[in-house]
């Protein structure tokens, strides 16, 4: 049975109970009286053994009875969540390791199994009984492994009255959660099978849509080589004919294109598969395939018309429990899908705890990426990514960058801590912004200093995606000096972050020639940083270090760098901007998100990285991917806080170690 969507109205009544709306894989558990289990799919594929270690964990608790359960397969992210993305991942390696007849486990991806309804109890069908009754025998139903197989809670109005909630603040609370949405369901709605009735309505705080791919366009510039973007198309719901809705080109990771690409190619075919022809400007570079892989999009609109388009598309992944068959367009000339509600309204706020502090947040689901990554997305991100960012910004004083109504809204600068925030937040008064160059030096700003996981959540809900700082601390209000050197390498026109890796190449031998222990980062945007922890008898002492390194550089390889800042000199060059070491500047803090179309991350890379990388987006990464690196390889640039040198004396001529000759042959 399936829910319908409200509309942007969620139910609300006596008759009504609510469940949270799941993000997995919807699966049938059928136990046979001899405890033999068969997972199935919404479309019948058999998924029993690839979710094996869910078999059998209810066999000895039914005491031979029989039992068909509906629910959900899902898998949680570190923090909790339900993570749809993981689950994809999972479902990717379980293909890689029956193609190679690998069976070992999946045990550091464990899944679970939500079940929300209960269909069959030994040889009785419950289809016509009412949701109530059926629930209240699922609810019954011993659970010996909650880990594995648990029931998923179900909210009667009762309920609510009991915890001094209504269903707009349950909303709330699972946007807070980070949940997709609700599912109200009527106490005395039957189970129907395949169908889609009034009884049970879905209330989606994210919009998504299941496609069908039907082409597909290279990627261009640093994603030549793979896949650009793809051409979508779902069936005419009157006609059953194959239409284009539009397509798609975000929210793929680096692995995303490549796999895509892997599948895409052998289905490749002359001509569109649709019925009538797309639009002339969105055949260009098409690549057509035949039409059997079914994906999953997140969209913000539909428009109006003959010829709906999804608007404001991301890529959420393929759905292989779906078949095309089962993917139908909304009807044309008809108002497409309502844009996403917004449960949570301007001044509204929502509570969390954070660290053991009470946090007020608000307006969670306003999207701040085009992707329509939205604001829970990030305070969720920042929450995750404490642990490895948190040292890095400790007794630093934080600018913020903040876009309140989205990256491609009005941006500004924060350096001073407002009236509104919290009591307990940690400030610190500089003199002419820190610096004695300051166009007014007696002005006094208080700078945040973010030490706990609650500062960081409070500086996310105000959209303050990029954190940037600079190369010293401070002490009991007073500033230190700087404890960190760090090159900014810009690529101009005509170069990339491939070339940047080559100065980083040359600058990393110099760095640990002269005794320091240089770790790589990328900015987030085009370029990347280089850092070396320092120990100094001056604050100046970083930029003639960094400065007369940077000349060198420039004057043994005027043809592949600058120090020049003026843009025109730039073309053909990467740019060491020495000045980020002066006590006036900032840089953009390693695990910040950066402004931009996407929500890429300023990430720490190995070496092997930087010499190995041939194109540029070998090094972009967004927030999954960076929360991924740092599960397996941990806090790569730990070694600037735990190394540091005394910086060698200069010349004119620079650095001791830069007499040797660059660029470095390979």
């Amino acid at each position: 049975m399936l829910a319908k969507p409200d509309g942007g109205r969620l139910r609300e009544g006596p008759q009504w109970a609510y469940e949270y709306k799941l993000d997995g894989y919807r699966v049938a558990m059928r136990i046979a009286a001899d405890g033999t289990t068969v997972l199935t799919s919404r479309n019948g594929l058999d998924l029993t053994v690839e979710f094996a270690e869910l078999t059998g964990v209810l066999t000895a608790a039914l005491r031979g009875r029989a039992a068909v359960l509906d629910g959900e397969v899902v898998v949680y992210n570190e923090t909790g969540q339900i993570d749809f993305g993981l689950l994809q991942q999972r479902r990717g390696r379980f293909q890689k390791h029956r193609t190679a007849k690998r069976t070992d486990p999946f045990e550091d991806v464990p899944i679970r199994f939500l079940a929300f309804d209960l269909l069959q109890l030994d040889d009785q069908l419950l289809l016509d009984q009412p949701y109530e009754q059926r629930r209240h025998q699922l609810a019954e139903l011993p659970m010996p492994d909650p880990f594995r197989i648990t029931v998923v809670p179900s909210y009667t109005t009762d309920d609510l009255t009991a915890d001094r909630l209504t269903p707009q603040r349950l909303l709330d609370r699972v946007a807070a959660e980070g949940h997709e949405g609700l599912v109200a369901k009527r106490l005395d709605s039957p189970y129907l099978p395949g169908k889609r009735p009034d009884f049970w309505c879905k209330h989606p705080l994210v919009q998504t849509r299941e496609v069908i791919v039907c082409g597909w366009r290279p990627g261009q510039s640093g994603f030549t080589g793979t896949v650009g973007g793809l051409l979508l198309g779902a069936h005419d719901p009157d006609t059953g004919e194959l239409i284009y809705i539009g397509d798609v080109g975000t929210g793929f990771t680096r692995q995303d294109r490549d796999h895509l690409r892997d599948r895409l190619q052998p289905l490749e075919r002359s001509g569109h598969p649709f019925a009538s022809p797309p639009p002339r400007e969105d055949l260009v570079r098409a690549r057509w395939v035949d039409p059997v892989l079914v994906g999953e999009v997140r969209f913000r609109q539909f428009t109006r018309g003959d010829e709906g388009r999804l608007r404001h598309t991301a890529w959420r992944g393929l759905r292989a429990d779906r078949t095309p068959s089962e993917v139908t367009a909304p009807r044309p000339g008809r108002p497409g899908p309502p844009p996403a509600p917004e449960p949570i309204k301007i001044g509204s706020r929502v509570t969390v705890n954070a660290g053991g502090r009470t946090l007020a947040l608000s307006n969670l689901d306003k999207p701040l990426y085009p992707d329509g990554t939205t604001k829970s997305e990030v305070i969720a991100y920042y929450s995750r990514i404490a642990p490895v960012l948190l040292p890095h910004l400790a007794d630093r004083p934080v600018t913020f960058v903040r876009f309140p109504n989205g990256v491609h809204g009005q941006k500004f600068f924060q350096k001073n801590t407002d009236a509104s925030a919290p009591g307990w937040l940690p400030t610190v008064p500089l003199r002419g912004g820190g610096s004695r160059r300051s166009t007014d030096a007696n002005e006094i700003v208080h700078y945040p200093l973010l030490h706990e996981l609650a500062a960081l959540v409070w500086a996310a809900n105000l959209a303050a995606l990029e954190l940037h700082v600079p190369q010293w601390t401070v002490t009991d209000g007073v500033r230190d000096l700087p404890n960190r050197l760090v090159f900014d390498l810009d690529p101009g026109p005509g170069t990339t972050i491939v070339d940047c890796c080559r100065v980083a190449e040359r600058l990393h031998d110099v760095l640990v020639a002269d005794g320091l222990i240089p770790v790589a980062a990328t900015s987030g945007s085009k370029g990347m940083q280089i850092y070396a922890g320092v120990e100094v008898t001056s604050a100046q002492a970083p930029s003639v270090y960094a400065k007369a390194a940077a000349v060198a550089f420039e004057r043994e390889a005027p043809q592949q760098v600058t120090t020049n800042m003026a843009k025109s000199r730039r073309e053909g060059r990467v740019f060491i901007d020495w000045s980020q070491n002066s006590p006036a500047k900032t840089t953009i803090s390693p695990y910040s998100l950066r402004g931009r179309d996407e929500p890429t991350v300023a990430t720490p890379v190995t070496w092997d990285e930087v010499r190995g990388c041939r194109r540029a987006e070998e090094l972009v990464f967004t927030v999954d991917e960076v929360l991924e690196r740092t599960s397996e390889l941990g806090d790569l640039l730990a070694p600037v806080l735990q190394n540091r040198a005394p910086l060698p004396a200069t010349s004119s001529s620079g650095s001791r170690s830069l007499t040797r000759s660059w660029p470095p042959r390979r």
